[in-house]
């Protein structure tokens, strides 16, 4: 699932060849002659079937630049501003890398990273990442669905949640040092959430290896729910009978449910979630877009069933 640097595909071929595509995709069958006397098209977004549109799986909305994405994130292992991840998350190592799976399963176990994805083929997911302060991104994720890992390890009938460790090690993560968490980062899901199609164990982004500072090598990715949920540098996984602790729902209840699904009604405390700041396309996220926030961030057609019956006001 590691791939050398020099295989990596520059950023810039990678979208030339989605542009190149949707421009071919639109030409007349018939008076190609004509092409070079055309003013070329404007770039238009992402190349994706109707059934990945369906599916969830890939959106057609302007995608958020690799420095955007990389340069601008939360990691409070490695700071609390914005920009200390991309600089301070460089003494992180990522290989070797092991995770320990256990709990209510039959398999449990303590796996390389290889080991783990062994025989999976990585997919890519271009979805949209909302964050609980209001502003969001559309990345092209790489990675194999959670379910497909999960499966491995035969979780038995008193799996209902499964709960996820991030690494905490003071000498690779300086901001441990600092409690503003209870060390190390911790989340969960509901076992349903987990198989769900959509959640994404992520190795990759723009066709390229997880940076450190987003996650690598192994993050989760659940587009529904805000981005706190989507813990970074797993090191374990833990089918587990009842709800799991997990970091931010422990430290401010209040304030940060255990679901954390996108909801425009349920504002945050200290501000609303009406809206939000659209990181994308080739302008600066210091002056984004302001862009109404949708139900379940606009996945609710596959999402939405998991909840029915339920008071999303109360279980926020």
């Amino acid at each position: 699932m590691r791939i050398p640097e020099n295989e990596v595909t520059d950023e810039r071929v990678y979208l030339q060849r989605r542009r190149l595509i949707a421009g071919l995709s639109a030409l007349p069958a018939l008076g190609l002659s004509g092409c070079a006397e055309a003013d070329p098209p404007a770039p238009p977004g992402p190349v994706i079937s109707a059934a990945e549109a369906a599916s969830g799986f890939k959106t057609d909305e302007p995608l958020t630049r690799y420095e955007d994405v990389t340069g601008y994130n939360n990691f409070y292992e490695f700071g609390t501003g914005k920009g200390d991840p991309s600089k301070a998350a460089r003494t992180l190592r990522t290989s070797p890398w092991t995770v320990a799976v256990g709990g209510e399963c039959a398999r449990p176990g303590k796996l390389s990273l290889d080991d783990l994805l062994k025989g999976l083929t990585p997919e890519e997911r271009i979805y949209r990442l909302r964050c609980v302060e209001g502003w969001s991104m559309v990345i092209p994720w790489l990675g194999v669905p959670l379910a497909d890992v999960l499966k491995r390890f035969e979780p038995n009938s008193d799996a209902k949640y499964v709960a996820f460790t991030t690494l905490a090690d003071r000498e690779q993560m300086p901001g441990i040092r600092y409690r503003s968490i209870d060390w190390p980062y911790r989340e969960g899901l509901r076992i349903d959430e987990a198989m769900h199609p959509l959640t994404l164990l992520a190795t990759g982004l723009y066709g390229k290896a997880l940076p450190q500072q987003n996650g690598a090598p192994l993050r989760l990715v659940v587009p529904w729910k805000y981005g706190f949920k989507s813990i970074k540098s797993i090191v374990a996984i833990t089918f587990v009978k009842h709800r799991p602790h997990c970091s931010w729902n422990d430290l401010q209840p209040s304030e940060y449910g255990f679901f954390s699904n996108v909801n425009p009604d349920v504002d945050h405390p200290r501000w609303s979630q009406k809206t939000e700041r659209r990181i994308a396309g080739s302008g600066s996220q210091l002056f984004a877009e302001r862009i109404p926030t949708r139900l379940f961030n606009g996945y609710a057609e596959q999402v939405g069933d998991m909840y029915a019956g339920m008071n999303l006001r109360r279980w926020f």
